[in-house]
């Protein structure tokens, strides 16, 4: 009996211990106190053989439960993917309409140039160039086929901590054209005085701006330039601007014939509109009242969210516009995008409509027939508030 003892106890001596995890107390301790024999047996509702967890538990053998927050990181992507998109599409929309933009006056060469005041200045000019239309384009549109180039329209658009002020310099105002050398010829002219629009069928974009600045005394900025194609085009590309009227309007010389009321106006009723003038008791000023009404409109129609958020409608309106817009060197998308918000906000109410205060609107000239004096005590005044980019406190006509 002894020796069986001792040979049980020499065999077990000289086997090997077991690993921890298999030691029986061990297994008992991580299972609970549970022996193995024990944790063995089958459990109701378990797997194959009677053994695991029951069905639909999660247990060792089942893989890893997916993250809780998988839903948000696919939100992310998605949101990231979008974001993404958009840039890619603003980034070649931006580099698409910068390469459309016409950067063709330089005002570098503009002489004896007024100091810079404060706020942002733009000369805004509807010409009369033709370019683009057809010989029946002219006559659909009553333009006529007069060579050479006038300015129809001049504003300048002052922009600052006042909000913004549209000005309208009448075309027929009589100024001072100060002395420059002619593109074509090279000869140099004296100054001398004649009607504003003259300035620019004498010497185009760069002596406007510098007659525009020695006659008021305020730095131009920015130029914009756009002809009766491009104007029409950019209406259309809208599609018609909706203009209210107090009172019919017909004018046989421009083509304009309209009721009194609300109405959409196409490319060609627009340029009408803008142009006619002889029903207006005061002409010229009467028409620039009309110019400043529809522009405003024109750019809070072209800024609305109809507008800019649908890509159908949006990149024609940017092409046509941009076609035929004429600008300075140095403006940019940017200037540009400032410029239109600027008009809109004058027709939100955030901003001055008017005109240059006038003396006598049938001036009579020795060589230019009637003409528009401007009343120069007012003039400066409101010429110097611009500068200093003060609240305008004196009132045009």
């Amino acid at each position: 009996m002894n020796g069986w003892s001792d040979d049980t106890e020499q065999r077990r001596l000289s086997e090997p211990p077991l690993p921890p995890e298999l030691s029986p107390r061990r297994a008992a301790a991580t299972s609970g106190g549970v022996p193995p024999q024990a944790a063995r047996r089958p459990q109701p509702g378990g797997g194959p053989g009677g053994y695991g967890p029951p069905q639909g538990g999660q247990g060792a053998g089942s893989g890893p439960r997916r993250p809780r927050w998988s839903a948000r990181r696919k939100i992310g992507y998605t949101a990231l993917g979008l974001v993404v998109v958009l840039l890619a599409v603003s980034v070649s929309t931006y580099f698409w309409a910068d390469s459309k933009v016409r950067r063709e006056v330089d005002l570098s060469k503009v002489e004896d140039r007024p100091a810079a005041g404060k706020g942002t200045n733009y000369l805004i000019v509807g010409s009369d160039s033709r370019e683009g239309l057809t010989k029946q384009d002219e006559k659909d549109l009553h333009t006529g086929a007069a060579s050479g180039q006038r300015t129809d329209s001049m504003m300048i658009l002052h922009t600052g901590g006042n909000g913004a002020t549209m000005l309208s310099l009448p075309r027929d105002s009589y100024v001072t054209i100060p002395a420059f050398t002619g593109q074509q010829s090279g000869k140099r002219y004296a100054a001398s005085t004649h009607k504003l629009n003259r300035a620019y069928s004498d010497g185009g974009p760069e002596l406007l701006t510098r007659t525009v600045e020695y006659n008021t005394g305020i730095h131009i900025d920015h130029y914009a330039e756009i002809g009766f194609a491009g104007f029409v085009n950019l209406v259309n590309a809208l599609g018609g601007v909706d203009i209210c009227l107090d009172k019919p309007l017909h004018d046989k010389a421009s083509g304009a014939d309209f009721a009194a009321g609300c109405q959409k106006m196409n490319g060609q009723q627009s340029l009408a509109f803008v142009r006619q003038r002889h029903q207006e008791a005061d002409q010229d000023l009467g028409r620039m009242r009309n110019q400043q009404k529809f522009l405003s409109t024109l750019a809070h129609q072209a800024a609305s969210p109809s507008t800019v958020l649908n890509p159908f409608k949006l990149y024609p309106v940017i092409g046509s516009g941009l076609d035929t817009l004429i600008v300075d060197k140095k403006m940019s998308l940017l200037d540009l995008t400032h410029m239109f918000w600027a008009m809109k906000g004058v027709t939100g109410g955030s901003g001055t409509s008017m005109t240059v205060p006038i003396a006598n609107a049938n001036y009579m000239t020795a060589n230019d027939g009637d003409a528009v004096k401007w009343d120069m005590t007012k003039a400066k005044k409101l010429f110097g508030e611009l500068k200093a980019d003060q609240k305008v406190t004196v009132t045009g006509n």
